[in-house]
């Protein structure tokens, strides 16, 4: 059975589109998205942020942050993850702006999970569709994205696996967690 899954993290940047890389190269459908207000990068210094609105596109960023900085940027790692990117997708996307429905929403950070929980609850129950989000707890850095990008790609090729998703999820969200300690987990049922 082909599921259609999303990736979900604060800024679409790290988390998410490291997981859709690894789904969209695997053969799923997936899309990604994030939940912040706006999207945030790291910058020169810790108290001052590199901001974006969700929609700019990943090359944009990308030659704004290489004109500001080439050589902090590319020692960081923001210039090697905004090209990734920009050929996965052309902008960052805001979760509560799109209009798509999902079988599987799974987000990297728990206030993710909140906000994606969150809104599912206020568009309401139209469609009558379930759709299962799950948490995966990643530390937001590249290394970390990495381990849990590949962790949830085991997880969605274990889910597609799966003669009937929603009957099967509780146990093979158990051999999942089992199989990877340090990636908390938490699933909750909403409905598009």
């Amino acid at each position: 059975m082909k599921l259609l899954f999303a990736t979900v993290c604060a800024s679409n940047q790290n988390r998410s589109m490291d997981a859709h890389d690894k789904l969209y190269k695997a053969g799923f459908n997936v899309c990604s998205y994030g939940t912040g207000s706006a999207v945030r990068l790291p910058g020169p210094a810790a108290d001052r942020p590199n901001i974006y609105k969700f929609g700019t596109p990943y090359n944009q960023i990308y030659e704004e942050l290489a004109a500001q900085d080439k050589k902090l940027y590319t020692a960081n790692g923001l210039l090697s993850m905004l090209d990734r990117n920009r050929n996965i997708k052309e902008a960052p996307e805001r979760w509560q702006e799109h209009k798509s429905t999902f079988d599987v929403v799974i987000t990297c950070e728990e206030r993710c999970f909140d906000a994606v929980c969150d809104d599912l609850i206020n568009r309401g129950e139209n469609l009558n569709r379930p759709v299962h989000v799950i948490n995966v707890d990643i530390t937001d850095n590249r290394e970390e994205a990495d381990v849990g990008g590949k962790g949830i790609l085991e997880l969605a090729t274990a889910l597609e696996a799966c003669t009937d998703p929603d009957g099967e999820i509780q146990e093979v969200l158990a051999r999942w967690q089992e199989a990877h300690p340090r990636l908390p987990v938490l699933h909750a049922v909403h409905y598009f």
